[in-house]
């Protein structure tokens, strides 16, 4: 198993590329399921969970093709669901990743029946998938849980248009609910409903498809339903978490970035804490430049929430930058309610957190210390990795498969902005 080595105290400087948004990417490449056309997806990342989600579609009959080497950033997928010969949708490809739900509306709407495993992922909370359920049963939908897999089965004509109203904003909820009502009879009304952009890129690739949507970018999508969707070429919008997360590889460092192919406009309130830290970020073009305006950034306070607010996927990063902070941070937690896990290992590089339920007081100190630590999820490696950039020493990060998921070409970016970091066999 691989692990990252970085020797800090390097000020980041420099020009990289922000890769697609695999937030955005997932769901997109499911929505090939509601089409026998060809859907062409371009801006694609190269990450682990895109390898995942085409073996679980080429399971279902998806015929995909990647176009772009190994080194390429920005890759074009073609996926064509000429006919979708299999529902079943099996444990031993759902297990690696969350976002194999995502399929669950699409073959119900499609075909009229989904057998889809229970899934899996980074162990950051409970995550329920009972929101995705009753969306479906809203729309007219039979579901059984047996055996560790979810039965779906619509109604003889087909899924029947509704009212689903979420109690709490639901992501991938609203995702599934939306990509199933296309097909449906009818008109559905989605009430609160998550306003992430990646919902946005979902309803706008749909559109371009023939879909039906009014709302789009609020807390209410109506959706009449059509009988049948055609192919479309859609570039996968900018990833936000990848920038917020270079964002603070150089804001630790004291240093400067420009961040090509992104935008201020994805990043919601992530934007204003990072300002109020003294990080200073201009959009130009299709540029994002950032300048670190102090050695050390000011404390802040975060509360996490949906879209606009502060994202939880940005929690673990930021709390990285706020331990060199000139003074006490305070973070809250309120989306997930086990993602502090990586607090034990920041601590382990010097950071003084204290962790009181969903609230991280953070105090920060002049300088981390490099350390062997272990990443445990997505965010919280990219957190460790923005930790030791700035760390004496050398850092040992070791369960980088995690970084796999979520960043593409990690090790070559950050030795773009003059990181000292590399990767081992361990």
């Amino acid at each position: 198993m691989d692990k990252i080595l970085i020797r800090g105290g390097r000020q980041l400087s420099g020009r990289i590329a922000i890769s697609g948004a695999k937030n955005a990417a997932l769901p997109l490449m499911a929505a090939s399921l509601l089409t026998d056309a060809p859907l062409v997806l371009t801006n694609m990342p190269r990450l682990a969970d895109i390898n995942t989600m085409s073996d679980l579609l080429i399971g279902h009959g998806v015929k995909v093709q990647l176009e772009g080497g190994k080194g390429g950033i920005g890759r074009r997928v073609t996926l064509q669901a000429a006919a979708t010969s299999d529902p079943l949708a099996p444990y031993d490809v759902v297990r690696k990743m969350r976002a194999s739900i995502l399929v669950l509306g699409p073959l119900l709407a499609r075909g009229g029946d989904a057998v889809v495993s229970l899934p899996g992922g980074c162990a950051i909370g409970t995550r329920p998938i009972d929101l995705h359920l009753k969306a479906m049963e809203a729309l007219g939908a039979r579901i059984e849980l047996k055996n560790g897999y979810v039965h779906a089965k619509a109604q003889a004509g087909g899924l029947e248009g509704g009212v689903i109203r979420f109690p709490f904003v639901t992501v991938g909820g609203t995702e599934n609910a939306l990509m199933a009502a296309c097909l449906a009879n009818g008109v559905t009304r989605i009430e609160n409903a998550a306003m992430e952009p990646e919902i946005t890129d979902l309803a706008t690739c749909l559109i371009a498809m023939g879909a039906k949507i009014g709302g789009v970018g609020s807390s209410t999508l109506e959706i009449t339903g059509v009988n049948t969707l055609t192919g479309a070429e859609h570039s996968v919008l900018p990833d936000r978490i990848e920038t917020g997360s270079y964002i603070a590889a150089a804001a630790i460092t004291g240093g400067s970035a420009t961040l090509v192919n992104t935008s201020l406009d994805i990043l919601g309130a992530v934007t204003d804490r990072f300002e109020a830290a003294g990080v200073t970020l201009l959009q130009d073009g299709n540029c994002l430049q950032v300048e670190s305006v102090a050695e050390r950034p000011a404390p802040v306070q975060i509360k996490t929430a949906p879209f606009p607010a502060f994202a939880t996927d940005m929690q673990a990063q930021f709390m990285a930058l706020m331990a060199v902070a000139t003074g006490t941070s305070s973070i809250s937690e309120t989306v997930f309610e086990n993602r502090f896990m990586h607090v034990p290992e920041l601590m382990r590089m010097g950071a003084n957190i204290q962790v009181n339920g969903g609230v991280a007081i953070v105090e920060g100190k002049p300088a981390l210390i490099g350390a062997p630590v272990m990443a445990t999820d997505l965010r919280a490696s990219m957190s460790l990795v923005i930790a030791a950039l700035a760390a004496h020493g050398e850092t040992e990060i070791n369960r980088v498969y995690h970084l796999d998921r979520g960043y593409e070409h990690l090790e070559d970016k950050l030795q773009t902005l003059g990181a000292d970091i590399e990767r081992v066999a361990a």
